[in-house]
């Protein structure tokens, strides 16, 4: 009883210890306990990959060109990617990244990068800058391309939520396009004109055959 006592509360140290100290200790464990060291060492070593990948996500990180492959296109199974391609240069890219600074804390569970465009693509035109594109599994499931499908120069940070959030890359909580409202004004705008010009022609028209 004595014994097994004993061999129960080695089990149970084995629980505050770290994976270093797990290999050290393996000698003072018989097959039962080797077994279950073995399941909560694999736990241990989940939960610090899982660790890592966290810090890893939560911001906008700068890659270069030849960390494209690994950390766009071969990145984690079912995970989102979105790659900023831009250049310091360029306002509208400077505006790009805040926003997506911002989207990378709002949204942890996507990872979000960007590259300056020259180290990964040469002879890109600047009319195509900012590019932006929406990886998962390897394959682009969104892409931006240019100042007017990014958004304009005016871009709001929920417009750019919104165009992610479209193509699957985030979960928002937005429940409309917020660009939206400004297009029904516009449309309304126009519409108002139109009519307007069209009543004052009516009335010089009548105004000519008096």
């Amino acid at each position: 009883m004595v014994l097994h006592l004993q061999k129960e509360a080695m089990v149970k140290s084995y629980e505050k210890m770290t994976l270093a100290q797990l290999k050290e200790a393996e000698d003072e464990f018989d097959d039962e306990a080797m077994r279950a060291i073995e399941t909560y060492r694999e736990k241990r070593l989940q939960e610090w990959k899982a660790l890592k990948k966290k810090q890893k996500l939560g911001e906008l990180r700068e890659i270069s060109g030849n960390q494209y492959v690994n950390e766009v296109t071969n990145a984690d199974k079912d995970e989102w990617v979105i790659i900023h391609l831009y250049r310091s240069s360029i306002t509208m890219c400077l505006l790009v990244n805040q926003h997506l600074g911002l989207l990378a804390k709002m949204f942890p569970e996507t990872k979000f990068v960007k590259a300056i465009m020259n180290s990964c693509m040469q002879h890109y035109h600047d009319n195509c800058l900012p590019t932006i594109f929406v990886y998962k599994n390897g394959q682009i499931k969104g892409k931006f391309i240019g100042i007017i499908e990014c958004g304009g120069i005016n871009l709001k940070l929920e417009e750019l939520e919104w165009k992610l959030a479209e193509v699957g890359a985030i979960q928002t909580d937005l429940e409309d396009n917020p660009k939206k409202h400004l297009v029904d004004v516009m449309v309304s705008s126009i519409r108002n004109t139109y009519i307007y010009d069209d009543t004052n022609s009516s009335n010089s028209d009548d105004d000519d055959t008096k």
